[in-house]
This record gives structure tokens, C-alpha cells and sequence, in this order.
């Protein structure tokens, strides 16, 4: 088993993702909100030792808001998730589009079955 971790900056794709996520038989995942660390240099008004990264960061880029989608997966369902997740989301290389890895599982429990 693996554990896929999207962080997803385009939030407004992820109703349609789980869609097609539960559509290609990917059972469940857990949804955080998150925030990505450029954006909280960003706004950081009080540490002027930041200023050099603030507009290095500083550009069209930067979203605050993203989610992280957890997903315990096996072999199988980690390709069939994969696919999907390039479908519904593009090319992940692109800039403020998101980040997928996929962590070995030693064990699970509570995973309900």
C-alpha cells in the first residue's frame, strides 16, 4: 500500500476531482486545507529579515489556499489515481498547479475492512 499525497493550489477542482477519483473506483482520501509556505512569507509584514524572499516570492504565483488530499492506495489504485488526477488537474510541473508523491505504507489500521 502507498500513501498518494496531492497538494492542489487550483481548489476550485477539486469537487470534480473527487468525482472522478470516486468515479475510477478510488474509495476514500482525507481533504486539509492548506497554505503554501510562499504565501505566508508574503504576507509576513513583521520580519523584515524575510524582505529579500517576500519579492523573490513576490509574483502571480502565489495562492495561499490549497488542499491536501491524502490517499491510502493500493499498487493498483495509486495508477488508476495518478490518471486520473493528470486528467483532471494538467501538468503538475506548471507553476502554482500542485505536487503528487506517493509514501510506502508499513501498516494500516482503522482502515475499516
Amino acid at each position: 500500500m502507498e500513501l498518494l499525497v496531492l497538494i492542489i493550489k487550483h481548489v476550485e477542482l477539486v469537487n470534480d476531482l473527487i468525482e472522478a477519483l470516486a468515479e475510477a473506483g478510488i474509495p476514500g482520501g482525507t481533504i486539509l486545507n492548506s497554505t503554501g509556505m510562499a504565501g505566508v512569507l508574503e504576507n509576513m509584514e513583521d520580519a523584515p529579515a524575510y524582505g529579500i524572499l517576500r519579492r523573490s516570492f513576490h509574483n502571480e504565483y502565489i495562492r495561499e489556499d490549497s488542499k491536501t488530499m491524502l490517499f491510502v492506495l493500493t499498487d493498483d489504485e495509486l495508477e488508476v489515481a495518478r490518471t486520473v488526477i493528470r486528467k483532471k488537474v494538467g501538468d503538475l510541473n506548471k507553476p502554482d498547479t500542485g505536487i503528487m508523491f506517493a509514501v510506502p505504507i508499513s501498516f494500516v489500521e482503522g482502515f475499516g475492512g
